[in-house]
């Protein structure tokens, strides 16, 4: 099977590490990745310790295909307690760490405790060294990447976290990659998790050669695929997901003026993947197994004199950093993309924060005095770059703002809640649901907080065929259809991670039929798609009650007031509101949960969650 079969605990206290077998029936029932990483906290949880306490503990899972020829198996899931929301978060990554950790023969890495001094862990061919990283502290991803590997292995993988990380700003990532390839498990503050035990990252190097269990027959499938996937993101190949900004602005999906605007043509195509492929070196960069290549290498020398090479910014940054604050600059956007990847922080959340000051500001509740003595404006490039180093280096306003919006809004009160965009205490993420009803109740009800990831609904604005898991198409603007289309994409995109594949092949209206028999050719084990659907519904609600023990009820899913009672006064998406208390009456209903957000025990004995 293509499973490795071992995990590794880490206690950084002690310093001491053992090995454990993956369990092979809790592997068939939650596969890995986020399944099994919720499973074991489920498990191991203890509600009274919070996120950044040293004996919190984070989860590090390949999916179970990661590091085959499925294409795009690539990810892993760093999971646990957020210190942004204080529930459950995943924080997904692609790139190549995960392939070269199943190369060195282990699924995954369970860490716990708090080193006494600064410390990275080297995991070579299944044994673990723990180094002190004294001398890496403080050094941006960058750097700590190319001197990790330097120091270790050339060709080995690393996961690192930046200056953000270390300070413990709660929204701060895990970027493994380096400055030519930067890929982020950036939502929800797993950075910090690695900063608060004094680990500055994790080096990988495996000379496995990943075995499956009907080799012949999963080349067959995958030679079938690929084209069908390579036709599918023509789109996504060419621009990468930032040639979507244009697009999402034309259907009314991209959030303007903090949640305010309704349209800006111009601006859009001002800062989308199109004018960057114009007026930049772009070239692909893929990660490991994908026939896609969404990522983009920009090679950019600015009129100023500032020249960066590196990753360029995906459509959540762009949307973030550029449509939420008014700002058209296309330099700008590369510079705070940038930053953002060297200090080690999530361009969502970062921006959101942006926007937040800039509105706080605005109105009087944030002073320049607080800033630097900058102002903090709409538009205005300096004031974005301005905003995003305090909040890496927590100084002024920056200190609060780390925090988060959620708790930024109850500093500063005055009435800053309504423009604290968030659900659960996570930055939405930048699909407004206003144009695709389905979002509202995705984003209400995701496990993590607002995050669009758990279930792509959005997709189908643009022609997307999903029947195969979401056989009753709904009208993107209909309160009665939204709970049941959320629902199916929510089963099917919660295999996605457990399973280690990048959600863009979903773009290509994948089956969980051919899933199950691209899965069944690597492991051996039989799937159906109807089973693999129940296992997304198991691994879903299995999350939920999680949340539940961490003290998340109906009470919480909601979503911020100005979304839900103010219309876009123009666009695509002109004059549209959800009713989202109708909404997620279907939704409990439908998922079985009684009236106050828990699954009911029908739920849970129906899916086997009585067991654990």
């Amino acid at each position: 099977m293509s499973t490795a079969g071992n995990y590794l605990k880490i206690n950084l206290t002690t310093a001491t590490v053992t090995s454990e077998k993956i369990n092979v029936h809790d592997a068939q029932k939650f596969l890995l990745g986020s399944g099994y990483a919720a499973l074991l906290y489920y498990k191991e949880m203890d509600p009274g310790i919070q996120a950044l306490d040293p004996e919190n503990t984070i989860y590090i899972f390949n999916g179970l295909t990661t590091g085959t020829i499925i294409p795009t198996a690539c990810r892993t899931s760093f999971c646990g307690r957020s210190p942004l929301t204080g529930i459950w978060n995943e924080s997904n990554v692609g790139g190549h760490f995960g392939a070269e950790l199943r190369k060195a023969g282990l699924d995954g890495l369970v860490i716990t405790g708090k080193s006494e001094t600064p410390v990275y862990l080297y995991v070579h061919d299944a044994s673990v060294e723990i180094r002190s990283a004294a001398h890496l502290w403080g050094l941006d991803t960058f750097d700590a990447y190319d001197a990790l590997l330097l120091e270790t292995d050339p060709k080995a993988r690393a996961a690192v976290i930046g200056p953000a990380g270390e300070r413990l700003v709660h929204f701060a990532a895990i970027l493994q990659g380096g400055r030519n390839h930067s890929r982020a498990a950036g939502r929800g503050g797993m950075g910090a998790v690695f900063g608060s035990k004094l680990l500055k990252g994790i080096v990988v190097s495996g000379s496995e050669k990943v075995q499956t269990a009907k080799p012949d027959e999963l080349r067959s499938l995958v030679r079938m695929q690929i084209p069908i996937i390579k036709k599918a993101t023509e789109g996504l190949s060419k621009f990468g997901t930032a040639g979507g900004v244009a697009g999402a602005e034309y259907v009314g999906d991209l959030p303007l003026h903090n949640y305010t605007g309704g349209s800006w043509p111009e601006g859009a195509m001002m800062i989308s993947g199109q004018n960057l492929a114009e007026q930049y070196k772009v070239k692909q960069t893929f990660c490991f197994a994908c026939p896609i290549g969404c990522g983009k290498h920009v090679d950019a020398e600015m009129e100023d004199g500032t020249h960066i090479t590196g990753e360029g910014p995906e459509y959540e940054t762009l949307a973030g950093m550029g449509a939420l604050t008014g700002i058209d600059d296309l330099d700008a956007m590369l510079k705070a993309n940038d930053y953002c990847n060297r200090v080690g922080m999530d361009t969502i959340s970062a921006s959101t924060l942006v926007a937040f000051a800039m509105e706080a500001f605005e109105n009087g509740l944030i002073k320049a005095e607080d800033c630097d003595h900058h102002q903090i404006q709409w538009g205005d490039p300096v004031s974005l770059l301005n905003c995003l180093r305090l909040i890496a280096e927590k100084r002024g306003v920056g200190e609060i703002l780390g925090l988060g919006a959620r708790a930024a809004a109850e500093h500063f009160g005055g009435g800053s809640e309504v423009y604290a965009m968030h659900s659960k205490g996570l930055e939405m993420a930048y699909h407004d649901p206003r144009a695709t009803f389905s979002m509202a109740a995705n984003y209400a009800t995701a496990n993590r907080g607002a995050c669009h990831l758990e279930g792509l609904s959005y997709w189908m604005i643009y022609g997307l065929d999903a029947s195969s898991w979401s056989p009753q198409k709904a009208d993107r603007f209909s309160i009665a259809e939204a709970a049941q289309e959320a629902i199916a994409f929510q089963n099917y995109f919660s295999l996605y991670n457990p399973l280690g594949l990048c959600k863009f092949i979903g773009k290509s209206s994948i089956s969980p039929q051919t899933i199950a028999e691209l899965l069944t050719a690597a492991t051996g084990w039989n799937f159906s798609g109807s089973e693999l659907l129940e296992t997304g519904e198991r691994i879903f609600n299995l999350k939920r009650m999680i949340n539940n023990r961490l003290g998340i009820s109906s009470e919480d899913d909601d979503l911020p007031e100005r979304v839900k009672s103010t219309a876009r006064p123009s666009g695509g998406a002109e004059g549209q509101l959800f009713d989202l208390a109708l909404i997620l009456k279907d939704y409990y209903l439908l998922r079985g949960w009684d009236d106050e957000g828990y699954p009911k025990q029908e739920t849970i004995t129906r899916l086997g969650l009585d067991s654990i």
